[in-house]
């Protein structure tokens, strides 16, 4: 008997040793063929955000089986409150036909917020390690019913509570779950599935848990500060830093969508550092291939006295598009800019296809006139586009038209920004109450650091939809208009959030819940070409007599287009200058159109010197070489032209007089007049300054005879000036100079005496 019993325990012995010692490993379970699983999602309609998550599906190749596409919606309004039933019994349909495959496993997700950021191996592979027969995803906010948060089970670490935008399960036990709906389609989807995961019969016989540490399934809906792009060379993933986790799945619940769309612009590989964007050609127009160019309706917003609106139309004149395939809208809010207007219309009056003006005696608050613009492409079935433009875009690409209608999108804008500042027509994220938010790539895709076609939740001043979208989606005519925001608000606003209203054929009591799901619409915004910028309308004057004159503070490179001379750039890039006497240079520096300007600024003031030694404006009182003048500082533009001075004189100064540095300042800056009947001449002086100069502000022979300037010195006069070119020459002790005679007509010269 001892023997026995020694004989038995050493067997035991050894088979613990065996089992200790043995090098044999227990065979990991094989992993599941990607052919075997099958993703399924409901949608009734292809919006925007199905489509995006369809083209995520493809990029992985994964096998997708739609339900209920065509479908009326009747599972209520789910951005909103409580629904989604109909997805359940769709689910519970499609799941009929395949609860007898044992070794499928299916992938319910939601689609039209949902996007995916790895493949089917990828989730195979952590739902097979996960060890359960059904997973279903997780979040840290329990909906809809917060009473039951006492009954979900306990978690140590992750989250917490049932998600039902995504379940992934063996086919057998995922229909046992969905054959017990016995509801209406606008009853809850996720309180259906929380009652059964929290049954603790159910849970274990289901073998059911939640992914908690977001393995599979990121629902970002009170998880967005948890979340980061993370990019690699082949594409972007989604990574989870409560969790250090790469999810597959990214759900944009709640109120979160818009920052799944600033996912969905990198994730999974629409663009990174390496290829940059992927998908801006996908889908364009060739405008080439078409019969005829789509008609466009223009509409033009004058809302606010707007600097340089003649040089707005120009370039809507100059846009590289058939005129007659234009239809123009203009509201003017301004009585100011009428004549503008008039002066345009009557030039151009036969060549857009039509031209309507709706003017500041209509009396329309800015979102009305916006309504009525949009409506005007909407009624008519041959409106194509409706491109809206403010009259404070300049549009420097004459291409920008086609460029927009080739990307081919239902709602897109070219990205235009303020020189040298971040203000642009976009906003990359919104803020909890709605306003502006900086998104992380806002800086590099102003800084066109980062070009690409970008999903965007706010725009306005410029942009392009489409006709049909107008018909259809956005049919509702009142889109401008929401309480308590801006017209560009509440565009966006509904364009984001658009939800069809009750279905107006079914008369029944019930049809109040017979909503459509939330099918917002997808805006963007394009930098991949140069398109222009946003010129400022704060601080705009309109009490002179030409307004832009004074904007070369707020809107400088308008300002040096108007203004500069065309030539300018070429005295530092070719040395186009002269040198007609000794030290006494030549060059262009004024437009013709700053000529006439302030020519017409100093007559409109009029209150000409007359020649006068007595003369109060200056210290003293009195002056030796007096002229007949009005000093800049008479009409208000004193700092204006000192401006001038330092960003445009100063740089010739530097390379003309080399190794001098100016300091760009001047007391004396004024407008001489001279005429046979008033004065003619002046008679030979020095100047009070270190330098002058002195710019020809109109035309030999068809504004004067005469005029002119010698320099004792060295015997050598200049007889023909040109209108917008400047002398400039020392003023003290070399340089003594006299006016000549102007013998007929009126000349008009900018003197300053610069530095004195």
């Amino acid at each position: 008997m001892e023997y026995l019993k020694f004989c038995f325990v050493f067997s035991c012995c050894v088979k613990f040793a065996d089992s200790v010692f043995s090098t044999d490993t227990p065979q990991a379970p094989a992993p599941i063929p990607k052919d075997k699983l099958l993703v399924l999602t409901v949608a009734t309609q292809e919006t925007d955000g199905f489509l995006r998550f369809m083209q995520t599906a493809n990029y992985f190749n994964y096998t997708v089986k739609v339900l209920g596409m065509g479908e009326a919606w009747k599972g209520g309004d789910v951005g909103r409150s409580i629904g989604g039933g109909q997805k359940v019994r769709l689910l519970k349909e499609a799941m009929e036909a395949l609860a007898d495959q044992e070794d499928l496993v299916v992938l319910t997700v939601d689609s039209y917020d949902l996007i995916f950021a790895g493949g089917p191996e990828e989730i195979l592979r952590k739902f097979q390690q996960a060890n359960h027969k059904v997973l279903f995803a997780a979040e840290g906010i329990i909906w809809p019913d917060t009473r039951l948060a006492d009954k979900y089970p306990s978690v140590r670490s992750g989250k917490r509570y049932l998600n039902s935008g995504g379940i992934i399960g063996y086919a057998p036990y995922v229909s046992r779950v969905v054959s017990q709906w016995n509801l209406h389609d606008n009853d809850d989807d996720q309180l259906f599935y929380t009652k059964i995961y929290l049954d603790p019969l159910q849970r274990q016989t289901l073998n059911m848990t939640l992914d908690h540490k977001c393995q599979i399934f990121q629902n970002l809906n009170g998880a967005v500060d948890e979340v980061l792009l993370k990019f690699g060379t082949d594409r972007v993933r989604v990574r989870n830093t409560a969790y250090d986790s790469l999810p597959v799945v990214v759900h944009g619940n709640g109120n979160t969508k818009m920052y799944l769309n600033y996912l969905g612009n990198y994730v999974p590989n629409t663009w990174n550092y390496d290829h940059g964007c992927s998908h801006c050609d996908d889908d364009v127009v060739d405008l080439s291939e078409l019969k005829e160019y789509p008609y466009v309706l223009v509409g033009v917003f004058i809302e606010q006295p707007t600097p340089f609106l003649p040089e707005f139309f120009q370039r809507l004149l100059t846009l590289d598009y058939p005129k007659d395939k234009l239809k123009v809208f203009v509201h003017n809010n301004e009585v100011y800019h009428e004549k503008h207007i008039q002066k345009f219309w009557e030039a151009n009056r036969n060549v857009f296809n039509t031209f309507k003006v709706v003017g500041p005696e209509e009396n329309l608050s800015q979102g009305e006139a916006r309504n009525m613009a949009m409506d005007e492409c909407r009624k008519e079935s041959t409106c194509d586009y409706y491109f809206s433009i403010d009259a404070d875009v300049m549009l420097t690409n004459r291409q920008t038209l086609k460029l927009l209608i080739e990307q081919n999108r239902k709602i897109i804008g070219p990205l235009v920004t303020r020189h040298g500042k971040l203000w642009s027509n976009f906003w990359g994220a919104l803020s909890l109450d709605g306003y502006y938010a900086r998104s992380e790539d806002f800086v590099d895709i102003v800084q066109r650091k980062r070009m690409g076609v970008w999903n965007i939740p706010f725009m306005a001043h410029v942009y392009l939809v489409k006709g049909s979208v107008l018909r259809n989606e956005m049919k509702e005519r009142n889109v401008f208009v929401l309480e308590k925001l801006d017209p560009d608000m509440g565009f966006c606003r509904n364009a984001r959030e658009l939800t069809s209203h009750r279905e107006k054929d079914s008369p029944s009591p019930e049809s109040f819940h017979m909503l459509r799901p939330p099918k917002g619409l997808f805006m963007y915004i394009t930098n991949r070409h140069d398109f222009g910028r946003l010129i400022s309308t704060a601080n705009y004057n309109t009490s002179h007599y030409n307004n832009d004159l004074w904007q070369i503070y707020e809107n400088p490179v308008d300002w040096k287009e108007k203004y500069i001379n065309e030539n300018y750039s070429r005295i530092f890039t070719e040395n186009y200058l002269e040198e007609p006497c000794p030290d006494v240079f030549w060059f262009p520096v004024f437009s013709e159109t700053a000529c006439d300007e302030i020519v017409e600024e100093m007559e409109h003031y009029g209150s000409w010197s007359g020649g006068r030694h007595e003369d109060r404006r200056i210290a003293g009182g009195y002056e030796t070489v007096p002229t007949d003048d009005i000093h800049m500082k008479q009409i208000g533009f004193d700092k204006e032209w000192l401006h001038f001075i330092r960003e445009f004189i100063s740089p010739v100064t530097l390379k003309v007089f080399s190794g001098y540095y100016t300091k760009g300042y001047a007391v004396m800056n004024f407008v001489v007049k001279y005429t046979p009947g008033r004065q003619s001449y002046l008679r030979p002086h020095h100047d009070s300054s270190t330098f002058t100069i002195n710019i020809a502000l109109n035309n030999k022979d068809s504004d004067f005879q005469g005029g002119g300037c010698r320099f004792h010195r060295y015997n050598c006069s200049i007889e023909s000036p040109r209108k917008g070119w400047s002398f400039m020459h020392p003023g003290r002790l070399t340089h003594l100079h006299e006016g000549l005679p102007t013998t007929n007509g009126t000349r008009y010269i900018a003197v300053s005496f610069i530095d004195p």
